[in-house]
């Protein structure tokens, strides 16, 4: 269990000026996925990044074909060490992490996510739990689910799982918004405080719409969208990104709900207007930097 989670949640607590977030991701040259999709959103917003790469690939491995190295979990620790060198590792107010397709990495993100806390017990884990979708079922190799539901989610604060995602945390399979919250309060009560499920699909969604759904100590909340005809890669990149920072600064997960759904809607509608494959993150910077008033969260208890 979260030993910090159980004690406080992220919810209800802003933090005054700009975060200083370690984010433990891929990285590709071309294209918005991992770091490469994560950084830029959270520079707009003002905030102090410190990118630490798990992979450099040409690309997104989307495309069938790629090219860079996958770094290796004690490089990617030797990375962690030079910051720590710097004597700034301990003022971080927040771990996110995305894709984790080996457990060794995952014990460098947690062993660096332990010192952060030591140091500055008020930082929290964000954790993008990456590992399937509907419709494609479980996309990392075999184990890792597991890994992630029974070691890496217990020690977050926040977690960001999309609705299969969810389902598998919790053990269930959900077909309604009352399924859909009791599989959340299943997964919290392991650790993280704060959830936010995306793609969420139930019996109650009008036809060409998902919701997203945040959950915290304080309630739950739900922002309907139109389900646009797109499904691009990055879009949960930058909203986990978007969410962490949204809620650390404002303790609202209704406004950080609110704030990160008008950000991320507005990029996918540039990127299917503009008929690309990668994110259109940079032309749609200033819905990033001043989110829109789009959608309003509705509280679900």
């Amino acid at each position: 269990m979260n030993r910090w989670a159980r004690t406080r949640g992220v919810g209800g607590s802003g933090h005054d000026g700009p975060v200083k977030i370690l984010s433990i991701q891929s990285s590709v040259a071309y294209g918005h996925v991992g770091n490469s999709a994560a950084v830029f959103p959270l520079q707009r917003l003002g905030h102090e990044v410190w990118p630490v790469l798990t992979v450099h690939f040409s690309n997104h491995t989307g495309y069938g074909a790629w090219r860079g190295p996958l770094l290796a979990p004690a490089d990617v620790a030797e990375v962690i060490e030079g910051i720590a060198d710097r004597g700034v590792l301990g003022t971080a107010d927040a771990v996110l992490s995305g894709y984790q397709g080996d457990p060794a990495m995952g014990a460098v993100i947690l062993d660096a996510v332990d010192r952060i806390r030591a140091a500055n017990p008020d930082a929290v884990y964000c954790c993008d739990p990456v590992m399937g979708d509907t419709g494609r079922g479980m996309f990392v190799r075999p184990g890792i689910p597991e890994y992630l539901r029974d070691v890496v989610v217990p020690r977050a604060d926040i977690i960001t799982p999309n609705h299969f995602e969810l389902d598998f945390l919790a053990g269930r399979t959900t077909t309604t918004l009352t399924e859909v919250l009791d599989a959340v309060d299943v997964v919290r009560a392991t650790g993280p405080r704060d959830v936010l499920v995306t793609s969420v699909l139930h019996g109650d969604v009008p036809d060409g719409s998902l919701e997203v759904v945040a959950v915290s100590d304080g309630g739950a909340w739900a922002v309907t969208t139109p389900l646009l005809p797109i499904s691009p890669n990055g879009g949960g990149d930058v909203t986990a990104a978007l969410y962490l920072a949204h809620l650390r600064t404002t303790g609202s997960p209704a406004t950080a709900l609110e704030r990160t759904i008008a950000s991320v809607f507005t990029v996918l509608e540039r990127t299917l207007a503009a008929g690309t494959r990668e994110i259109q993150l940079v032309a749609a910077q200033d819905a990033i930097a001043d989110p829109p008033a789009r959608f309003t969260a509705r509280k679900l208890r």
